[in-house]
This record gives structure tokens, C-alpha cells and sequence, in this order.
């Protein structure tokens, strides 16, 4: 068997030599048995999510607990006189409570914090961000029961004012509720407010 040296190439072109680069790693070929990778669609995320989203709202917009979105804005502008009129309710029931002041000075307190509380339940209910259903169903039926004590000079006893207050109540009740479920669709269904 004879050798060739060097000499014996001399005429002939250099071999090529693929260059090997460490850091590149080869290229894996793919069996042709074996399934092509799945990728995701980005399609089917879309219908995906455009499902989630409607779930989330329509659970959203059948619960009643809670709040969603943000709380809607006072008529009064920035002034909050709706939560100065609670506090100074509550004050001035406490300087009947504790200094012996005057019925004046309970019902005043009391009228004046009432004016704060429904001012605020009615424009959280019906703008769909908080459900006060209860509260606004007792106001009437309490008002009611109040007026029928005074009318019969409590001659009659309570019972009629119950017996009033709770048909009153019952008859509110649906109604409201009813009326904070559409709001509250309505606010879930509303497109987010644009950032400033």
C-alpha cells in the first residue's frame, strides 16, 4: 500500500472543510415519524379569551355583592356633602345621647344623617355600583309604619304599623332589585374609561 505525501497533492485543489463555530449549535432535524410541534394559534387565544371575558361578565353583572368599577360621581361636584351631612347627623344624635339635648335636636340629627345616607344609597344603586336593595326598601316601609303610630296616637298598638310596613317593604323590594341588576349589566358591559 503506498502512502501520498504532500508532494504527490501539490496540483490538486484543498479539500473544503465546513467551519465548525462552537458557539452555533447544530441543527436538530426533526424525525419524520413524529408529529410537527403544535403552535399556538393566535386565532384560538382570541376566541378563548372573548369567552373568559364574557364569563367574567356575565358573573360580574349577576352578583349583587360588591362593587365594580368606579364609585359614580357626587351631583354636588367635588363637595362632599353628602358625608358631612352623616357626620353631622351622627354629632348631633350624640349631643342629644350624651348632653340631654331636646327631641329637636335628635330629630334634626336624624333627618339630616338620613339625608346623607339615601342621597348616597340612591346614587350607588342606581348607577349599578353598590346594591342598597334593603336599605331602600326599608326607608318607605319605616316611613310608613312611623306615620300610621302617629295617625292612630299608638291607641291601636304597633300591629297595624307592621301589619302596614311589611306589604310596603315586599313591594319595593323586587322592583329595586331589579333595577340594580340592569345597571349593574350596564356598567359591566361599558368599555373601560380611557386613562388621562
Amino acid at each position: 500500500m503506498a502512502t501520498v505525501g504532500p508532494a504527490a497533492l501539490a496540483g490538486y485543489p484543498a479539500p473544503i472543510v465546513a467551519d465548525h463555530n462552537p458557539k452555533r449549535s447544530p441543527r436538530k432535524r426533526r424525525n419524520a415519524a413524529s408529529a410537527p410541534r403544535a403552535v399556538p394559534s393566535q386565532r384560538r387565544e382570541t376566541r378563548a379569551e372573548q369567552r373568559a371575558r364574557g364569563e367574567f361578565e356575565r358573573r360580574t353583572s349577576q352578583r349583587v355583592l360588591g362593587t365594580v368599577g368606579k364609585p359614580p360621581p357626587s351631583p354636588f361636584g367635588g363637595l362632599p356633602v353628602s358625608e358631612a351631612a352623616i357626620l353631622l347627623g351622627i354629632v348631633a344624635v350624640g349631643v342629644w345621647f350624651f348632653l340631654g339635648g331636646g327631641a329637636a335636636t335628635l330629630i334634626v340629627g336624624l333627618l339630616v344623617m338620613a339625608f346623607g345616607v339615601i342621597e348616597v344609597s340612591v346614587r350607588e344603586h342606581f348607577s349599578g355600583y353598590r346594591s342598597h336593595t334593603t336599605l331602600l326598601a326599608a326607608i318607605p316601609a319605616i316611613v310608613v309604619a312611623v306615620g300610621l303610630v302617629e295617625v292612630l296616637n299608638e291607641r291601636a298598638g304597633d300591629a297595624p304599623a307592621l301589619i302596614a310596613a311589611v306589604p310596603v317593604f315586599g313591594l319595593l323590594f323586587s322592583p329595586l332589585r331589579k333595577r340594580f341588576q340592569i345597571a349593574r349589566q350596564a356598567r359591566v358591559a361599558r368599555p373601560p374609561e380611557p386613562s388621562p
